[in-house]
Order: C-alpha cells, then sequence, then structure tokens
C-alpha cells in the first residue's frame, strides 16, 4: 500500500506521467527524452531517478548510452496507472515526436548495417568523402548538444560550438570528450552578439538555431562578419507551420520560415551565391526543412 502511495504521488507530475509513457512505448536514452519532452537534461534526469527510485522503470546500457523502458509487469497493482498514462490524451503531441524518432533511428541502423564492403559502413564513406575537404574553421551556431559540432570536428581545423544552453554544452563536453575530440571549443554566448574576432571562419553552420532566436537577421549578419571572404553560410530550418505548442514546450520564438524571406535576410546581410532546397515531409510529421546557402563576396 506504501508503494502505491508513493506511485501516486510520483506520477502527480505531468513530465513524469509523459516520460512514464514514451519508455513504456520505447527504451528511450535521456537525449531523446529531453527531445521528446521539451525540458533541460537535468530536469529528465530528475524525474528518471525518481521513477526508477519507485520500480516503475529500469535502466540498459546499450552502445555507450544508457536506454530507460517500463519495468511493470502486468501482475504489479500499480499497471493501472502505466494504462491510464497511455491511454490519457496527447496534448502535448509526444506520441508524434516519438514516431519520428523511432524512425529516423531506424534509418539509421539501417544505413549503417547496409554496407559497401565489409567492415565500411555508409557513414564511414561519408566519413571518408569529408576527409577530402580541406581543413576548414567552422563556426556551429545553436550547437545544442554537438551532434554537428563533433561530426564536422572529424574533418575541420577547429570548430567553436555556441549556445546559450549550459545544460546542452555541459552534454556537448561530456559527448566530445567520450570521442577523443580536441579540436572545439565550446562558447555560451547570445548568437546576436558574439566575442569572436571578425573575417576568420570560414564556414558558419545555423542547425535549426534560428526559429529559437529573437532577430533572426541580426544572428545571419553575425555570421557575416564571422565568415572571411568566400567563406560560406548553411542554414537548415523549418518550413511555416501551425504547431504552435513549440512556442512554450521547446523554447521556439518563429513558426518556422519561408525559404524566400531567410534568402532575403542573407541577401541584406551581403550574401551572394544562393542554393536552396526544400525536403519532403517525413510521414506523419508535421514539420518540413530546407537548406539554404550563401557565399560571402570575396
Amino acid at each position: 500500500m506504501d508503494v502505491l502511495s508513493q506511485s501516486f504521488r510520483v506520477l502527480g507530475d505531468t513530465t513524469r506521467l509523459r516520460i512514464l509513457r514514451l519508455v513504456a512505448q520505447a527504451p528511450l536514452n535521456v537525449t531523446e527524452l529531453v527531445s521528446l519532452v521539451g525540458v533541460a537534461q537535468s530536469s529528465v534526469s530528475h524525474h528518471l531517478s525518481k521513477l526508477k527510485g519507485l520500480g516503475l522503470i529500469r535502466e540498459e546500457r546499450q552502445a555507450g548510452f544508457t536506454y530507460y523502458s517500463l519495468a511493470l509487469e502486468s501482475d504489479d497493482s500499480r499497471w493501472p496507472l502505466v494504462r491510464l498514462a497511455r491511454e490519457a490524451e496527447d496534448a502535448a503531441g509526444d506520441s508524434a515526436r516519438l514516431n519520428d524518432l523511432l524512425r529516423a533511428r531506424e534509418d539509421r541502423q539501417a544505413l549503417n548495417e547496409r554496407l559497401l564492403e565489409p567492415g565500411q559502413s555508409w557513414f564511414l564513406w561519408a566519413g571518408a568523402l569529408a576527409s577530402l575537404l580541406p581543413p576548414l574553421d567552422v563556426a556551429d551556431f545553436g550547437c545544442g548538444t554537438g551532434v554537428f559540432s563533433r561530426a564536422m570536428a572529424r574533418w575541420a581545423r577547429h570548430v567553436w560550438a555556441i549556445d546559450q544552453s549550459e545544460d546542452a554544452l555541459s552534454q556537448a563536453r561530456t559527448l566530445a570528450l567520450r570521442d577523443e575530440l580536441k579540436n572545439i571549443t565550446f562558447l555560451r554566448e547570445d548568437l546576436h552578439r558574439l566575442s569572436l574576432a571578425g573575417g576568420r571562419m570560414d564556414l558558419v553552420v545555423i542547425s535549426q538555431s534560428l526559429h529559437h532566436v529573437e532577430s533572426p537577421s541580426a544572428v545571419v549578419a553575425e555570421a557575416a562578419r564571422l565568415l572571411k571572404p568566400g567563406g560560406r553560410l548553411v542554414v537548415l530550418e523549418l518550413m511555416p507551420h501551425e504547431e504552435k505548442w513549440v512556442l512554450e514546450r521547446l523554447g521556439h520564438r518563429h513558426l518556422g520560415f519561408s525559404p524566400e524571406v531567410l534568402e532575403a535576410a542573407l541577401r541584406e546581410a551581403g550574401f551572394t551565391s544562393f542554393t536552396r532546397e526544400t525536403h519532403a515531409r517525413d510521414g506523419a510529421s508535421p514539420f518540413r526543412v530546407f537548406l539554404l546557402t550563401g557565399v560571402k563576396p570575396s
């Protein structure tokens, strides 16, 4: 009875209920849960600790990550709580994001299993092509947990990974240390006003970060300031959408952008030689992305 009472109290928190509902559908790691529920990594870890302490979830190490899954059996007295959580209305849109995440995970796994030759996956082939690039100085605007920063550090001369979230940067530093990458400098700074000297970067990458900032045009202008003549800006962004829940849950400031609007911002900042590519919507996801590049004139 005490355990049941404690479980009721622990599950009185909405975020914990959402986490329990998600791990009941698939094993997930902390990074994945952060992206799904839209709260800080420290908060997700705290909630997981509470759920694990009551035996509601279990953890298992796989490929260097810890995955959490439901620990209850159907004969547990608390099972009705889990069933209610799973059947409740998904007002936050967690299930759609989980489906997207699992589909992307399967795609990565399938891609890695499609061997060109024994011991060589498509990921290694992509790395081999990247190694042919000249050594570049790169700035990653809004790096988050450093997925792109770490990938670019494998072929860049140096990467400056910039974000305002100390939680995200802390995780990014840990992952870079794990991968033994020593050519990344992590900066906690405002993308509108960076301390870096101008005219030193060969490449600036802004991957799905502009919808988080107050003034996208000011951030694009900062990218132009940092780039050398002939340097390139690469922007990956969301197309306009109506998913207003991202404003509160994920801290978005903009509901996507028209590619024409961002291209105009790049042109105003002095960029030329534009390329643009729009991707089709992925399955049931309400989001579409587009890729935009520009060059700072020599």
